[in-house]
């Protein structure tokens, strides 16, 4: 006979489980009391903030491929925690998310520290479930995990009252779950789809593939080269799917969306054939969806059959896996040669090249974040893990950033939450301790969880920590520049001295003000063995381009203040 608690622990154990990111309280207490007794084989991190953990298990989720699990207590914790929740749902990033709660007895009766946690959280979470009886846990636990994880990954919500914790029952084993009435994660791929897609790709001049974070999620990187090369059709991605193919690859032609590469969104709307795989056209990605690939056929792939049609009306679909989708096509398509049309990219490059990238990095008179990013990338030897916070440096720090390996960037893509990269980073480094992880973040968004740089301090996670700092709150200063006439409401930041609170937590860091320092600094950073943070000063004008104004086409690109891209 064991307690509901100590079967949790046995669960997890059985799910495989080996890191837990949490926060103890007096609702979850027997939880962390039998933790206690298995601290050989589950590791705690006790993270700063609820949401802190929320995030460090997306990041440990990202950069591994397995689901992230928290343990938190009751009411403000499990409030805390909504925030990683609705990102991990927005990112479809596999998350199995314990709090506690008051005991059976006393639900609904306003006692401490009890809110209505799946009231709170089913919007938020592929499923959530409140464990009353301790005979329910074994069966919840499996269930959880099964649907965190399979289909398009998400998180999931086991609410669990502390009648249950300290009840006993008969361990008879665990049973891992591999099925549930009306869920179907993994759908029966329909062979005429793939037929007609395929000879589709046959038929087309001008084929363009996106790839979006689904690829990375099914693990098909090799499948979406093979078809790109076969079929040869170059390959643009969306901002979480950056790292599904090298940049250096012959057949990658950039990032597309508001942000993204003027070829890329240049190719959008010459394309008469565009291959969707693991994405869902976020108006970020499309721009005004009625000007989206207009001219060309569409083609969707994904898991998630609710995405067909939500943004753009689609030509053909294609239901299932995105690895296993891929291969089939590499299959059935046949052989092509399109070189005028790839070698199309090359004007928009060479304009792009000109107007953005080579003022970005050979100003001597300032520090941009594009060349910071780029040497970086270049001095850690293009195998990082490339983690971000929003705005600005997530923008610049994502395109100049070189990917050669999967699961290579981590970054709050459909909720843009900032506070999210700190803790990210630490979960991505305790998901990938053999991996260097440079984390790019901007002064505003690090402020909002710098608490979590305890959790560096206490167990040595050596995240390399670039903080681009130009005092403002950057991206919002930029649309008050181009879109509000310099109306800077409340964007101007009095910062602290970051150099001394990272020494105060035991974290080697400087100061750099010159391009001159720069180059040495960052040999310094990635050589010493542990956490390290630049504090760069950059250049607090400098905006994001290229840019396309929100609801326009993506294809009215901005290459500066001045210039547009014209055709």
């Amino acid at each position: 006979m064991i307690s509901g608690a100590e079967a949790l622990i046995r669960s997890l154990l059985a799910e495989g489980v080996d890191t837990i990111f949490g926060y103890p309280g007096g609702a979850i207490i027997p939880v962390f009391d039998r933790l206690y007794d298995y601290k050989d084989r589950l590791r705690h991190i006790l993270v700063r903030h609820e949401q802190g953990a929320t995030h460090a298990a997306q990041g440990y989720a990202r950069v591994s491929g397995r689901t992230g699990v928290v343990i938190v207590t009751s009411g403000p914790a499990a409030t805390n925690v909504i925030t990683g929740l609705s990102d991990a749902m927005m990112d479809s990033t596999p998350l199995v998310v314990i709090t506690g709660q008051v005991g059976s007895e006393l639900l609904g009766s306003d006692a401490f520290q009890e809110t209505d946690v799946i009231g709170i959280t089913q919007p938020v979470t592929k499923w959530s479930y409140q464990i009353r009886n301790v005979e329910d846990l074994r069966w919840a636990v499996a269930r959880a995990f099964y649907i965190a994880s399979t289909g398009r990954p998400g998180p999931v919500v086991l609410d669990f009252a502390k009648n249950a914790q300290v009840a006993m029952m008969e361990w008879r084993g665990y049973k891992k779950c591999h099925f549930v009435r009306t869920y179907e994660p993994n759908p029966v791929i329909n062979d005429a789809d793939v037929e007609r897609v395929a000879a589709m790709i046959d038929k087309a001049r001008r084929p363009l593939i996106i790839s979006g974070h689904g690829v990375e999620i099914a693990r098909g990187e090799k499948e979406l080269l093979a078809l790109a090369e076969k079929a040869q059709v170059p390959v643009t991605t969306t901002l979480l799917g950056l790292s599904t193919i090298a940049t250096d690859s012959h057949m990658f032609k950039g990032l597309v969306g508001m942000h993204g590469n003027v070829a890329a969104n240049v190719a959008i709307g010459e394309c008469d054939l565009l291959v969707a795989v693991g994405l869902r056209f976020d108006d970020r990605v499309t721009g005004d969806p009625a000007h989206f690939a207009s001219q060309a056929k569409i083609v969707h792939i994904d898991i998630d059959s609710s995405e067909f049609g939500k943004i753009i009306t689609p030509d053909a679909t294609i239901h299932g896996d995105a690895r296993e989708v891929l291969a089939r096509l590499v299959d059935k398509v046949s052989p092509a040669r399109h070189d005028e049309w790839l070698g199309s990219f090359d004007k928009a490059w060479k304009i792009e090249t000109e107007k953005v990238i080579n003022p970005e990095l050979n100003d001597k008179s300032r520090i941009n974040m594009g060349c910071v990013a780029r040497k970086v990338s270049e001095a850690a030897g293009y195998g990082a893990v490339l983690v971000t916070d929003v705005g600005q440096n997530q923008m610049l720090s994502a395109r100049y950033f070189k990917y050669t390996a999967p699961r290579s960037i981590i970054t709050s893509g459909g909720l843009g939450t900032m506070g999210f990269g700190l803790p990210a980073a630490i979960g991505a480094k305790i998901g990938a301790p053999d991996r260097t992880v440079c984390f790019f973040t901007g002064d505003g968004g690090i402020q909002m969880t710098m608490e979590e740089l305890g959790v560096i301090l206490q167990y040595g996670v050596a995240v390399k920590i670039i903080l681009l700092n130009n005092n403002f709150l950057g991206m919002v200063r930029q649309w008050q520049e181009l879109f509000y006439d310099r109306r800077f409401s409340e964007t101007e930041l009095v910062n602290p001295n970051f150099v001394m609170i990272a020494n105060s937590y035991g974290i080697p860091a400087e100061d750099v003000e010159t391009l001159d320092e720069l180059d040495g600094a960052i040999e310094r950073m990635l050589a010493h063995d542990g956490a390290y943070v630049l504090n760069v000063n950059i250049d607090p004008e400098e905006l994001v381009y290229p840019m396309t104004p929100a609801g326009s086409p993506i294809s009215t690109i901005l290459l500066n203040k001045d210039e547009r891209y014209e055709k």
